[in-house]
């Protein structure tokens, strides 16, 4: 999964229009895009509409943190979730309370994941041990509410970030578990910005990210889709990898290819 759209949920005006579009994921959200007077409307209409979805794998959904968040659970655990985006994420404690109340409601076992969404200092030291916690797909970064605890200002290059995103990618691969989703880029106007910003994260590791606007997706889906040239690449490494038993090869400009290099080919060929 490449890129994931937030929609409001309290717009469901939006909602299938969001899902005919070209993001991986629709993402709707009923935590901070939803004032506290609509929140129990919007829950009513995304568990409604969410009954309605056929398309499979495409719809997660943002729930609010605490008990207003367990009711979210309760109500949208239908058979088109594949996910939900837990906010506010600082503990497997959290984890494990949603774990329980999805198994009493989903309709098959463990078929919603979890997508623990790390927002503050806490989340951040903690993400090792959630990432290996029960349902965890993958963990989302929410730089926003970090970057306001913990007091950081981000420059053009984001490199004030560049240590807790490693942190965040080096927990997820101890897991075992995706890539880390990256964070919105709030200026959707900025398009170049976003493209510079999330070659980024793609070179830091990530695997997708996090949208606020439909013009955001076709610029994320573009630079974590592998060009043709380096699939390309991947595969004659592996044949010739392969053709040579294992042993030491040359790639096509004559540098040495070690077992660590067809890994990576590998992994690239897998997504």
């Amino acid at each position: 999964m490449r890129s994931a759209l937030y929609v409001p949920g309290n717009r469901p005006e939006l909602f299938d229009k969001a899902l005919a579009g070209p993001a991986d994921v629709v993402l709707v959200d009923l935590e901070d895009a939803v004032p506290p007077a609509d929140k129990e409307s919007a829950r009513r209409e995304v568990a409604r509409w969410s009954r309605t979805v056929t398309t499979p794998g495409r719809l997660w959904v943002r729930v609010n943190p605490g008990e207003m968040g367990h009711a979210d659970l309760a109500a949208v655990a239908s058979p088109a979730i594949a996910a939900v985006c837990l906010a506010k994420t600082e503990s497997v404690r959290q984890i494990r309370a949603v774990d329980e109340i999805l198994a009493r409601h989903e309709n098959t076992a463990g078929s919603i994941r979890v997508c623990p969404l790390l927002e503050t200092a806490m989340a951040v030291y903690a993400a090792h041990e959630i990432a290996r916690a029960p349902r965890v797909l993958r963990l989302q970064i929410g730089e926003a509410d970090l970057c306001a605890e913990v007091g950081i200002t981000p420059g053009p290059d984001e490199q004030e970030l560049a240590a807790i995103r490693g942190q965040v990618v080096l927990a997820s691969a101890a897991a075992n578990i995706a890539a880390p989703l990256g964070p919105v880029r709030t200026d959707f106007r900025d398009l170049e910005g976003l493209r510079a910003s999330t070659l980024r994260l793609w070179r830091l590791g990530f695997r997708g990210r996090a949208c606020i606007h439909p013009a955001q997706v076709p610029v994320v889906n573009e630079i974590f889709t592998p060009a043709e040239e380096e699939l390309d690449r991947a595969r004659a490494l592996v044949a010739r990898f392969e053709a040579a038993q294992g042993g030491v090869i040359l790639d096509e400009v004559g540098r040495m290819v070690d077992r660590a290099v067809i890994r990576q080919a590998r992994r690239l060929l897998g997504r």
